[in-house]
């Protein structure tokens, strides 16, 4: 099942760094960014993160709150965290079946060889829960910039 805009958000409650929890029923009422990426620490997913980082502002300025999500451990997000100064919540999918649910869980394919990896992906979510735009195979350089847009348009 693919999602698509105008779809209800799936449900979700996951352990974040900072040994917190995260679920979308919490944040009934708020906009959502909600960014699906490979791994903590490695080039791309370190440059989406600090752009979202450096966004940040912007993104409160319209009450949109920014989660990324991987299947890394809560130990590796805390690392992660702190390493950028990320100002907003890792949460941890190590079982996978939030990845699977925003059918971000898909084969890759490096140097010939085929593996199950994360899609780069994000998701914006209204305050009723509602998916309002989906961008998925994500080039980094300015998609926060776009998500940021996406975002002011829903207040």
């Amino acid at each position: 099942m693919s999602l698509k805009t105008g779809d209800k958000a799936p449900e979700f409650t996951l352990p974040t760094d900072g040994g917190g929890e995260i679920s979308l029923t919490g944040l009934k009422g708020k906009t959502i960014v909600l960014y699906f990426y490979p791994r903590d620490d490695t080039p791309g997913c370190t440059a989406e993160a600090c752009a979202f980082r450096d966004s940040l502002p912007d993104f409160s300025k319209v009450k949109a709150e920014v989660i990324g999500i991987s299947r890394d451990s809560i130990a590796s997000h805390d690392k992660f965290k702190q390493k950028f100064k990320l100002p907003f919540p890792l949460a941890s999918d190590e079982d996978g079946k939030i990845t699977e649910a925003y059918g971000v869980w898909v084969e890759k394919s490096m140097y010939g060889k085929k593996y199950m990896g994360i899609e780069r992906a994000t998701f914006l979510i209204d305050g009723k829960g509602i998916i309002r735009d989906i961008w998925r195979m994500v080039k980094v350089e300015g998609h926060a910039d776009e998500v940021l847009k996406a975002a002011e348009g829903l207040k």
